[in-house]
């Protein structure tokens, strides 16, 4: 059964909330990448939909001509799971609470008038018949009959996003031919361009400890080798987008890859050195382009003592150190 561990529900309610995300899940809704409380108004919104408050066997939907607006839900939620959400949140249960159900199929949206506006106020909510027949069979020696029926008819809601995500993908070569799959998007892009032509360039011989996704915080994650640095907290908010380890030198790379925000700058680079001031390796910080033209956008935030890279021109390094690098570059001429 699904686990609530901070839930302050009493047990009884608690125990209703498991058993409608277990059932949910089962029938392939996505709920793991969800917060406890998004969870929880998941399962109770499904519940008042369904009009179950303790009992399986109630379960009603289309077929019994059970509709539910939006602040009925919120009615029923408040009624029966010990809750005060306010009648102005009926828009989350809508775009949030209800969001993966109706995509799954397995809650109906305008289920009393097909052709109702948005706004109409006789838009409902209901269960899908063949949902309601399963539902009633959980916690039977049923259930597993049963669900092994329906599946068979219904595509996973889980496996549709999966696959519309398999296919949004930036593939990502990693040292040792290892690969990895980012969300698509600029930033990801960048991400892979700092891994495949950053890293072999400036870093040689590092060892990749930590990519974060925008899909996904902790996508790649060497845990043990960066304990071993007494790196900080890696459930921590503060994480750089990209870390990585040169031992030969002991150089930690903490690295920003920017499209709209995330620069290091002196407030950004003073966290970090906070958060690891007890690391056992030297800190670079490196804060990384698409373009000259981004980088122009977020040129005076930037914290002296940091390095940026342009990926657009990978070769060359931005110095914000003062008068370290200072002096007469070897000329071609003979």
């Amino acid at each position: 059964m699904k686990s609530l561990p901070h839930s302050k529900k009493s047990e009884a309610i608690a125990k209703m909330l498991r058993q409608a995300l277990e059932i949910l899940e089962a029938a392939g809704v996505p709920v793991e990448n969800k917060s406890e409380r998004a969870q929880e108004r998941m399962a109770m919104s499904f519940l008042a939909v369904a009009g179950v408050a303790a009992d399986w066997k109630t379960a009603r939907g289309l077929d019994e001509k059970r509709f539910l607006k939006t602040r009925e839900v919120i009615q029923f939620i408040n009624a029966n799971f010990d809750e005060n959400i306010s009648n102005g949140s009926y828009d989350d249960i809508r775009r949030k609470d209800l969001k993966l159900l109706v995509l799954a199929g397995l809650v109906l949206k305008s289920a009393g008038n097909p052709n109702a506006a948005t706004n109409d106020p006789t838009r409902g909510y209901s269960i899908a018949p063949d949902f309601v027949r399963l539902i009633k069979l959980y916690g039977t020696d049923k259930w597993k009959s049963g669900l092994a029926v329906f599946m068979k008819d219904h595509q996973m809601l889980n496996e549709i996003l999966a696959g519309k995500r398999n296919i949004e993908k930036i593939p990502v070569l990693l040292p040792g031919n290892k690969k990895l799959e980012l969300t698509a998007g600029k930033h990801n892009l960048l991400q892979k361009q700092i891994i495949e032509e950053f890293l072999p360039r400036f870093g040689q011989g590092c060892l990749l400890l930590y990519v974060g996704d925008t899909a996904n915080k902790l996508l790649f994650l060497e845990k043990k080798a960066l304990e071993n640095l007494n790196f900080f907290e890696l459930s921590h908010d503060e994480l750089p987008d990209i870390i990585a380890f040169q031992p030969e030198k002991n150089w930690l790379f903490l690295i920003e890859a920017v499209h709209s925000s995330g620069s290091i700058s002196e407030k950004r680079m003073l966290e970090l050195s906070r958060l690891t001031q007890n690391c056992t390796a030297e800190i670079i910080y490196v804060t990384a382009f698409l373009t000259k033209t981004d980088f122009r956008k977020w040129a005076a935030d930037i914290a002296w003592e940091t390095e940026v890279w342009i990926a657009a021109n990978p070769d060359h390094l931005i110095h914000f150190d003062g008068f370290k690098f200072l002096g007469p570059y070897e000329s071609d001429k003979k």
